[in-house]
């Protein structure tokens, strides 16, 4: 190690001494959360396979908006930032006890928010609100929330896919379940195919193009709240490609690299149209 960088790792300790041991306990604090949280991102078929990236987008933002925060005023000891700091120790705790990690993951977010009012000031804290608060899209819901989504979102998916290729496409089809029937084939909606993965990764998407967005309130929230709708049309859409492939051309057409390449057309078709969509409520 040179001399200069020495001297120079040596003043960062000497200025942020207090942060940088506040930031060791807050790791070793959330550590099994965050193996949790690493183990949900890269299970098998993971619906938060985005996660590991949030806490970059996160750091990316905080980052753009560096020549605001020096010229902000910073503010030690607020209150209200002491009283979230509390608040989320007590939440940690008892989502501990519960074995919660859910919960556990969501303390988190409140923990940070008070470390930085705390060492910060409120108004530090509302210059990189969002960028904080996005790091909630790469917290996983519960499995039993994720289960029960996944099951009404499929089923609603299967029944206007089977509505469209009875009264649009002319090609008969019967629902039962999630299981689309046709004269020469059928197709399975099943729990990857719900629409579910895309919705959670559009979402996080959504919140950026609406925290980019200059414009009113308003219409940011409505930006973010059009990726709902967005989301469930390119997977209606999807499962109907796969239907009419699967009808027309055979089964075999529309499994493997077909049903993949699907997904990935879907979602880059659920980008255009969120991109449109901002360009339309500007």
């Amino acid at each position: 190690m040179s001399k200069a960088l020495k001297d120079f790792m040596q003043k960062i300790i000497k200025i942020y001494s207090r942060e940088l041991i506040v930031a060791v306990v807050f790791l070793l604090a959330y550590a099994p959360i965050f193996v949790w949280m690493w183990n949900r991102w890269f299970a098998p078929d993971s619906y938060y396979s985005h996660g590991i990236l949030v806490p970059f987008v996160t750091g990316y933002l905080i980052w753009l908006n560096r020549d605001t925060l020096k010229n902000v005023e910073k503010r030690q000891g607020e209150m209200v930032g002491m009283v979230m700091l509390a608040f989320g120790i007590f939440a940690l705790i008892l989502s501990s006890f519960l074995r919660s990690y859910p919960a556990g993951a969501l303390t988190m977010i409140v923990v940070l928010a008070g470390l930085i009012i705390t060492f910060f000031g409120t108004r530090v804290m509302k210059t990189i609100a969002f960028p904080i608060a996005f790091l909630f899209f790469m917290i996983p819901l519960p499995e039993y929330m994720i289960t029960k989504i996944s099951f009404n979102m499929k089923i609603f998916a299967a029944q206007i896919a089977t509505d469209i290729l009875n009264n649009h496409l002319r090609i008969p089809a019967l629902r039962e379940g999630s299981l689309i029937k046709m004269r020469s084939a059928y197709v399975m909606v099943d729990d990857v195919c719900s629409g579910l993965r895309s919705l959670i990764s559009l979402s996080a998407l959504g919140s950026v193009f609406a925290y980019w967005m200059k414009r009113p309130m308003y219409k940011r929230i409505l930006l973010f709240l059009l990726t709902i709708p967005i989301a469930i049309i390119t997977n209606v859409v999807r499962v109907i490609l796969l239907a009419t492939i699967s009808e027309v051309w055979g089964p075999q057409f529309a499994t493997g690299l077909t049903h993949d390449i699907s997904g990935f057309l879907m979602f880059a078709l659920a980008f255009v149209l969120l991109y449109a969509t901002a360009k339309v409520i500007e």
